[in-house]
């Protein structure tokens, strides 16, 4: 048992013949036994409880989350790394004065449109203020510059002075001949939206909400965009960012091409076509926003189990600690506390019952990493910060499984992948999950972008294999359709809302074989001499190579 246990990569086909699955798993990943309901649901009761308050940065619940997540690694058994528990990531919280208004001019007239209800905006500049005084607006379709796929949407005009305007999502998205289809590029994304908006140098990026391809309510925007936002604390105050970023509702992108003369849905539909070009509108636009603005650094929690053999090559486990914290804005008599119970105690209080099936088994060849991000909710902001900044180089980390949202669904047939065809980490899952009967199936809603949108996403882009699941939508327990349901009423009433908070009538069980799994691929990932690598045809491959080539 116990070689079979020490080195099951080699025997895995042997195990796969065995007539229990889950005596398999157990065989092939000794300590996942210690993975409980108990546990799990311990930990997600108390960290989306009133008394860490929404665990936002800089909100009066960090503090409490840091020390409950540092005295759980403590307990756990997990070292410290180089640097202690804790790594610091240095921000700054821009608070936008909720008096901003967008005032649009045409030949004909003006039109205000009102902050929350109609638009949002804010600068991304350290600064105490920031304004577009009579703008052009200019629609820049989906805003996108992609050599690959042959568009660039901004061919041909200078932006310099003006406004972007801008749909969300990239074209396959709408004609599924294009792009990646249904698929989202990265370039469907609303961080890069205004990324290249920058670039192009222009002064302000206004995107425009649809449900279907943002995959959230309005509800969603507003809540995640007013209040205190949390940036990078960077040496130049991001001052090449643009100096109005936003969002505007369907209805008001409807009422500005009116005013412009044109028809909204007539210039999406051009701005589909390949060789559309931007097309300056003939209105203005002015809008100032006000900041306070505060330093502060919030921090990454990272513990570790030492590899016995090589211990200088490592696998991460991440998940993001932080959510939306107590809003000022709601009134007393209201729920002002945003529990993040799905949104992400599941994830941390995942990351713990991993570490200690890691723990209950042998020790790994290589060293396991325990990462708890901050600011994810604001940008991905903490792994960003550890990717730049890695505590554990980068070129020797074999790979990164994040958990983000488990959603207490009960127990599926199959999981879904996101960013489905990606890495041989799903070559792993897919062998750990045969042994139970569960197949894997590519992401159900690829047009959503979910892989771009969790912190693996900084890992993979300096070429580090990354794995993200979610539950599957065929239930062994439900009705055709429970799972789908459940998402789509999650989605539209509890995602970044106060709502979000825990429930002890959740059916963790496949949460819990999710985690079990994970532990599977992230056990043997710890003790294979194989690097695990991206397919050939993945964005992130050359990456990957490169740096394996530098290191010894």
């Amino acid at each position: 048992m116990h070689l079979i246990s020490r080195y099951w990569p080699s025997v895995f086909a042997t195990l796969a013949l065995c007539a229990s699955g889950y005596a398999a798993v157990s065989q092939a990943a000794p300590g996942a036994a210690a993975i409980t309901d108990k546990g799990y649901r311990a930990s997600i009761a108390t960290l989306a409880s009133d008394a860490f308050e929404g665990r936002k940065p800089g909100q009066p619940g960090e503090p409490k989350t840091l020390d409950w997540i540092e005295a759980q690694f403590r307990q756990v058994g997990l070292r410290a790394g180089p640097g202690g528990y804790r790594q610091a990531v240095p921000l700054v919280e821009i608070t936008a004065l909720p008096t901003a208004e967008l005032k649009v001019r045409s030949a004909d007239g003006e039109a205000s449109f009102a902050y929350a209800e109609d638009m949002v905006v804010w600068t991304r500049r350290v600064q105490p203020q920031a304004a577009i005084q009579d703008s052009p607006l200019v629609f820049v379709g989906h805003g996108i510059n992609a050599p690959e796929f042959g568009w660039n949407d901004y061919a041909g005009i200078d932006m310099h002075g003006k406004t972007a305007v801008i749909l969300v999502n990239d074209p396959g998205y709408r004609d599924a001949t294009l792009f990646k289809g249904r698929k989202m590029t990265y370039y469907g994304r609303w961080t890069y939206k205004y990324e290249e908006a920058m670039r192009q140098g222009a002064d302000g990026a206004l995107i425009v909400h649809q449900t279907g391809p943002a995959a959230y309510g309005w509800d969603v925007v507003r809540n995640s965009n007013t209040g205190s936002l949390i940036e990078p604390d960077a040496a130049d105050g991001h001052a090449g960012r643009v100096a109005i970023e936003g969002w505007m509702q369907l209805e008001t992108a409807r009422r500005i091409f009116k005013m412009a003369g044109k028809d909204f849905e007539e210039m999406e539909k051009a701005a589909t076509q390949k060789g559309f070009r931007a097309m300056p509108l003939g209105v203005s636009a002015s809008v100032a926003v006000r900041n306070a603005v505060r330093r502060a650094a919030s921090a990454n929690v990272i513990g570790v189990l030492p590899g016995a053999r090589h211990p200088d090559e490592y696998v991460v486990y991440m998940a993001h600690w932080d959510h939306f914290g107590k809003s000022l804005a709601v009134g007393a008599q209201n729920d002002a506390i945003y529990n993040g119970a799905v949104d992400n105690a599941t994830g941390i209080a995942g990351i713990l019952e991993i570490a200690k099936a890691f723990k209950a088994g042998h020790r790994p060849d290589r060293s396991v990493v325990f990462l708890a991000v901050t600011a994810e909710e604001q940008g991905l902001l903490g792994s960003a910060y550890y990717a730049q900044n890695p505590v554990f180089p980068l070129a020797r980390t074999a790979a990164v499984i994040n958990l983000d949202a488990l959603d207490p669904v009960g127990r599926t047939r199959d999981i879904e992948v996101l960013g489905y065809g990606a890495s041989e980490l799903e070559d792993y899952l897919k062998a750990a999950a045969a042994l139970e009967g569960r197949v894997l199936r590519p992401d159900s809603q690829p047009e959503k972008g979910y892989f771009f949108r969790s912190d693996h996403f900084n890992f993979a882009k300096a070429g580090v294999p990354a794995l993200y699941i979610k539950a599957g939508i065929e239930s062994r327990d439900h009705p055709a359709g429970w799972v789908e349901a459940w998402s789509r009423d999650y989605v539209a009433n509890r995602y970044h809302k106060p709502s979000d908070e825990y429930d002890a009538g959740w059916d963790v069980s496949g949460s819990l074989e999710d985690l079990r799994l994970m532990y599977a691929v992230g056990r043997r990932a710890a003790d294979d001499r194989h690097w695990p690598t991206w397919y050939a045809d993945s964005e992130f491959r050359a990456a990957r190579e490169s740096s394996l080539k530098a290191t010894p």
